[in-house]
């Protein structure tokens, strides 16, 4: 039973919480009155909360003539140019649009001009919002130290000088493939120099200057510190020389950091990666968006048994040799993820209804970022006053006209000029990526990237094809043929409709976040793809993705792919799969354990504790980054398994039951954590049953769902 008490706002029903926030905190000083608010929100309900049930009703229903279709043919053989036909019978292809080009208007340069990496992370912890927004700088000499990339991470305790030199080394091989000297190598450097004449280093006898001069920027000071600003690609780099540092002291030259530019862009998540079902859960993710639009938000914590205090950093002034100065932004500019479509909320009710969650997101997220364009002065976000929204699950350019059509709505509530607000298209549900360009032409106007969220798309590619007959396991879902296809038709559809240079094309998340020398070796096929961004998971995954920019030219790399052949719609509307080879009862046995176990792993903290994105030991106790989309995966792969009677209920629930043993174990030096075993009764225990054994019929088989009210349950029953 909902514990809102509501308070009146023009014919809405709106929780107090939300009322209070919006009233005291967000609206004062964007120049938009409490009554302007509300009476526009009510008009923004009264035009779209009935067509947002509608084309939820248009989802369910192009399902239902999928799972008919696929179930009247049965065992046939798999006849893709049928199933085509079939598709573009029922409108779920569109018909393919004339060549068309985006006009998106002004976009902040980290967008439209220099690649690098993306960070996402849930807006909800105030600490991971600052920490993501100040990740725009990073120290690689900390990230080699202490990550896996130079070998098993440090215990701590001290400075090993064999690992330091090889950190060292590892930087200066960095150097001299991005800022190449004249002669000599940045390891035999004995000094750096830089006048106005620019920048000279020292080898030997000999003074030397940059291979390619025009990449010094300048130079700044901040305490003991001298900062040399390269750019190299677009991207900055700082070397940061201070002989008094015990690091600066071992080196011959004073250089005791590389610091490098690396997530440009970060996106404050409201969406998967958060836990927020209810009104003070919503109040509290947009307060932590608020503060980072204001400025202002702050976490103090303890670290070492010190409280600290985290804020968001400060440009930085760098002097150029001429005498003259140029301010380098000191954050990653922030995006903010609305959630979808599907979702409702009882914050704001109309008529006695739950209304569409993804609208309140809208008005409240837009009318927060507008106290950044009010900035007249001091750091900004957006310094073309822009406000970015990422928009999550929409399925096809109907959706997509809604979002278009949604945000002209509110910007004519809020006071702000046309296209003011960018919409970030996810293209992670199978009827997008199938009529990708149609769906950016519906967006043509606002759009700032495409993104491939293949986690969310492998479990759409499921649930879409969940009467086809059983798929081949994730690993062998991930390698088939319509996911390098999607991957493939995202970044030349994107091209040709004139993205180069206006907006990202995005790749996704590295799901690893200890694992960061694999990372290393296999993410810079990002950058090769012509892909001018790519998710990292932390701040130091950042630095070291970044190192793959300044491999790669990713612009050079769009010109060369500019034009080529986008690969055909049949690889991709061909689902994996099992087909004439059959899995081993083994092979069945360790997909079903690892999916329950990664299943609880994550259900366990989101619905017990509220925590939405977190490093899950996996059935190997290996640390991956879980959020609603992988188990998005698991969960429908054994909803389909059960469908396809290649497995039983009764194993299900034994390998929940055995599995939640294991992850308990896993848990156990967490204070806050609930056991699932021996009861097994538990909400998250039973939100991990019906994300199985309901997936057939869970809508698009996402997992939302099933998660809220299992966590409101969890929320009631600690009430009580």
């Amino acid at each position: 039973m909902s514990e809102t008490s509501y308070t009146q706002r023009h014919g809405l029903d709106v929780a107090e919480e939300l009322a209070a926030f919006v009233e005291t905190s967000v609206l004062p000083g964007i120049g938009v009155e409490a009554d302007r608010f509300w009476s526009g929100y009510a008009e923004l309900l009264g035009e779209f909360a009935s067509e947002n049930r509608v084309l939820l009703d248009r989802r369910a229903d192009l399902q239902g003539r999928i799972d008919a279709w696929h179930k009247a043919r049965g065992n046939q053989p798999w006849d893709v140019a049928a199933y085509r036909a079939f598709l573009t019978e029922i409108g779920y292809l569109v018909p393919e649009p004339a060549p068309f080009a985006i006009d998106n208007g002004r976009i902040d340069p980290e967008i439209a001009q220099v690649a690098g990496p993306q960070l996402v992370v849930p807006v909800s912890n105030a600490r991971f919002a600052l920490n993501a927004a100040n990740a725009r700088w990073g120290s690689l000499y900390d990230a080699l130290y202490g990550s896996d990339v130079m070998g098993p991470p440090p215990a701590g305790g001290g400075i090993d000088p064999a690992r330091r030199d090889a950190v060292v080394a590892r930087a200066a091989r960095f150097l001299d493939e991005a800022f190449p000297l004249e002669s000599g190598s940045h390891a035999e450097v004995t000094a750096y120099h830089a006048d106005d004449g620019g920048l000279t280093a020292t080898v030997g006898s000999s003074d030397g200057a940059l291979r390619d001069p025009s990449a010094f920027v300048g130079r700044r000071v901040e305490g003991g510190d001298t900062g040399l600003v390269l750019r190299h690609n677009g991207l900055h780099v700082e070397l940061v020389i201070n002989p008094d540092h015990p690091i600066g002291a071992a080196s011959a030259s004073g250089l005791r950091d590389v610091v490098l530019e690396a997530a440009l862009t970060a996106i404050q998540d409201c969406e998967d990666s958060v836990a927020a079902v209810d009104a003070a859960d919503k109040v509290g993710v947009y307060a932590n968006w608020l503060g980072l639009m204001t400025g202002d938000l702050a976490d103090t914590f303890e670290k070492g048994g010190k409280p600290m205090t985290r804020r968001l950093a400060a440009d930085r002034e760098v002097t150029r040799p001429d005498g003259s100065t140029v301010t380098l932004q000191g954050r990653a500019l922030l995006l903010v993820r609305n959630v979808g479509l599907l979702m409702t909320t009882d914050a704001v009710r109309l008529n006695g209804q739950d209304t569409p969650e993804g609208l309140m997101d809208a008005m409240v997220t837009v009318a927060c970022a507008m106290h950044d364009l009010k900035k007249t002065d001091g750091p900004r976000n957006s310094r073309v006053g822009a406000v970015y929204v990422v928009k999550p699950k929409m399925h096809g350019p109907d959706e997509a006209a809604f979002a278009d059509r949604t945000f002209t709505k509110v910007e004519q509530i809020l006071g702000l000029p046309a296209n003011t607000v960018k919409l970030g298209l996810m293209d992670e549900e199978r009827r997008t990526s199938a009529n990708l360009a149609a769906t950016i032409q519906a967006l043509r106007n606002r759009l700032f990237f495409i993104n491939t969220g293949f986690l969310d798309r492998t479990g759409d590619e499921i649930h879409t094809s969940m009467q086809a007959g059983a798929f081949a396991g994730r690993d062998a879902t991930r390698r088939s043929g319509w996911l390098k296809a999607y991957e493939d038709r995202n970044v030349l559809i994107g091209l040709n409709a004139g993205l180069r240079g206006k907006a990202q094309i995005g790749k996704g998340m590295w799901a690893k976040p200890d694992a960061l020398a694999e990372m290393l070796q296999a993410k810079i096929a990002h950058p090769q793809s012509g892909a001018n961004t790519a998710w990292v998971p932390s701040p130091t995954a950042a630095t070291l993705h970044a190192l793959h920019y300044h491999m790669v030219d990713v612009a050079a790399r769009q010109d060369q792919l500019q034009g080529q052949p986008v690969p055909d719609l049949d690889a991709l509307l061909t689902p994996a799969l099992v087909g004439e080879t059959p899995l081993s009862a083994d092979e069945i046995a360790r997909e079903v354990d690892n999916s329950a176990q990664g299943i609880l792993g994550y259900v366990v903290r989101w619905v017990d504790q509220g925590v939405g994105c977190s490093k899950v030991p996996d059935i190997d106790d290996v640390p991956m980054m879980e959020d609603r989309a992988t188990c998005r995966i698991s969960a429908q792969l054994l909803a389909n398994w059960l469908e396809q009677r290649l497995i039983t209920s009764e194993q299900v629930e034994d390998a929940l039951r055995r599995m939640a043993a294991k992850v308990d174990g896993q848990n156990a030096g967490d204070p806050n954590y609930i056991p699932m075993a021996p009861g097994f009764d538990g909400p998250a225990f039973e939100a991990a049953r019906d994300l199985v054994l309901t997936g057939t019929t869970q809508p698009s088989g996402y997992t939302e769902p099933a998660l809220h009210a299992r966590r409101r349950e969890a929320k009631a029953l600690r009430r009580a």
